[in-house]
C-alpha cells in the first residue's frame, strides 16, 4: 500500500512539472512586445522561439546584455508571456 502512494505522489510531481502548450497559439507580434530582441543578443531566431514556446509552453534562451552573459525563460500563460531572467 505505501509503495502505490509513494508511486502515485511520483507520478504526480514529475506531470505537474512538465511544459504544456499555450491554450492559445503565441504570434510572433507578442513575441516582439517583450522587446527582447532590442535589449538582448540573442542567438536563436524569433521562429524558432516561437515554435517552441506554441510546442512546449516555455524556453529557455541564452542572452548577453552588453558584456553580462544571461538566461532568459519566457513562459507562455494565458495572461501572455512571461519573462524571468537570471545571470548564468
Amino acid at each position: 500500500m505505501r509503495k502505490g502512494v509513494l508511486a502515485l505522489l511520483c507520478f504526480l510531481m514529475l506531470f505537474a512539472g512538465c511544459s504544456l502548450p499555450p491554450e492559445r497559439p503565441v504570434t510572433k507580434d507578442e513575441l516582439y512586445k517583450t522587446g527582447i530582441y532590442n535589449y538582448y543578443t540573442i542567438k536563436e531566431s524569433p521562429e524558432s522561439v516561437l515554435a517552441a514556446l506554441n510546442r512546449e509552453g516555455e524556453v529557455v534562451l541564452e542572452g548577453q546584455y552588453k558584456d553580462r552573459l544571461i538566461y532568459i525563460k519566457i513562459l507562455a500563460t494565458s495572461q501572455g508571456l512571461q519573462l524571468h531572467f537570471s545571470d548564468r
